[in-house]
């Protein structure tokens, strides 16, 4: 059985859970990449440090961001081709994504450069934090071309349906950026610099293996001639890649906002909601690794207009996405203490930062329908819903909750803001999602 008939005739429940297992593993080491600089520069005992890492990871999220919306635009645009039985064109924009993503890791490692002092602080750094910020910074922006491209190489695999080859590349970079951290950062005695350098060879490591591995296969091949930068092709990326650039893009600028008000109260709250971004988003990754492996089968089935097996797909997703999402919240919720002390031995880091997890993780659930619904409509092309609900949760919503909150509860205001901003997200998607599914008939 072919990968067409595999995606449009085998049972979707058994499709998606097949699919999702390498995706989950691929998620939860792409967001495990920062969380193990913060834990191993944690270990330098300065709040300072760790904070840096937190302030850089908005600028990290930016090249995600740039890499996902290729990924996503160009895989998005695969999945229904082939499912639509157009190999010509699929092959042209796999092309066409990799290689205009290694021209805009180009462009932003370029420009950040040139501009790394006020880029830092632009970001969030403090005056105590900066000079941690700009040793880390510098370095991680050598590895955007690579970072960027990875994505790209991670996200065609898995649209086509070859999820498990996709988590080879990204699994083995993490495994190596662990060995590499403690002996860069304590061994050798670089610091955070070790930290910077560990990441980026990791994400070089990624990068070539993730190519090879595309070449062998037996999916579509990366060919330089094929790259047709044409309007048809980039309008294509750029609508199935916007929600994705826009969530991410956001969401950095979320961060950003988020490190310039807790900055108001000292290092420690911008240290302490850092460890509780990075948490959260390491347990929402496996929730959108489970999603990922339904996108393919959403586009494939998408294109091959059978709705019928779209909508099935969305609501098993609902299902195990929304039980899973709620053992995770009691768990991270009852072990709070014991999370954000893996990050910090400060106690006022500590203290502020039990309160937030706390406090997100009871709304955490809520993005069972967010995330699911984003991705359906992401998926069968429907970009101006999908990209709204993107920026909704980190944007739109968020970002206001940021700097009023804290005008009538201070710190609490900080600390509760994502749980507001998840439940007014939720309410906004459940018609957009709703009226998306009525249309497939």
């Amino acid at each position: 059985m072919n990968n067409y008939e595999k995606l449009t005739e085998q049972p979707v429940e058994g499709l998606i859970l097949k699919l999702s297992v390498p995706t989950i593993i691929s998620m939860l080491v792409t967001t495990f990449y920062n969380m193990a600089d913060t834990y191993f520069v944690s270990r330098m005992k300065s709040t300072s440090a760790t904070g840096a890492v937190g302030v850089v990871f908005s600028l990290m999220a930016v090249i995600q961001a740039f890499g996902f919306f290729f990924g996503h635009g160009s895989g998005n645009f695969i999945s229904r081709a082939l499912g639509a039985g157009d190999y010509d064109k699929a092959e042209k924009m796999a092309a066409t994504g990799f290689f205009s993503a290694i021209i805009a890791g180009i462009l932003i490692m370029a420009s950040g450069l040139v501009f790394l002092r006020p880029l830092a602080y632009l970001l969030g750094a403090t005056k105590t934090i900066y000079p941690y910020a700009k040793d880390y910074l510098s370095i991680i922006l050598v590895g955007a071309p690579f970072m960027c491209s990875s994505l790209v190489l991670n996200n065609q695999l898995r649209f086509q349906g070859k999820a498990s080859f996709a988590m080879i590349g990204i699994t083995a970079g993490a495994v190596l950026n662990c060995l590499l951290d403690p002996l860069l950062i304590t061994t050798v005695g670089l610091g955070i610099k070790g930290a910077a350098v560990a990441t980026v060879i990791s994400q070089i490591a990624s990068f070539f293996i993730l190519y090879f591995v595309s070449k062998k296969s037996g999916g579509i091949q990366i060919r330089l001639k094929n790259f047709t930068p044409r309007k048809f092709y980039m309008l294509n990326i750029l609508n199935g890649g916007a929600p994705s650039l826009l969530r991410q893009s956001v969401a950095s600028l979320a961060t950003v906002c988020l490190n310039f008000a807790a900055g108001a109260f000292g290092d420690y709250a911008i240290t302490a909601m850092s460890i509780c971004s990075k948490v959260v988003m390491f347990l929402n990754s496996a929730m959108i690794g489970f999603g990922q492996g339904f996108q393919p089968v959403c586009g494939f089935n998408y294109g091959a207009k059978k709705y019928d097996r779209v909508k099935k797909s969305f609501w098993f997703c609902i299902k195990v996405s929304l039980i899973a999402l709620v053992l995770l919240s009691a768990a991270a919720f009852a072990a709070a203490p014991q999370i954000i002390g893996i990050f910090s031995e400060d106690p006022l880091v500590i203290d502020f930062g039990i309160a937030a997890l706390r406090f997100t993780c009871i709304s955490f659930p809520l993005n069972s329908w967010i995330v699911m619904s984003n991705m359906c409509m992401q998926t069968i092309g429907k970009s101006f819903r999908a990209s709204f609900l993107a920026v909704a949760r980190q944007g739109i919503v968020l970002i206001p909750f940021i700097f009023i909150l804290p005008y009538f509860f201070a710190g609490l205001g900080i600390q509760i803001s994502q749980l507001c901003s998840d439940v007014v997200t939720f309410i906004i998607a459940i018609p957009l999602q709703i009226s998306t599914l009525k249309e497939m008939s």
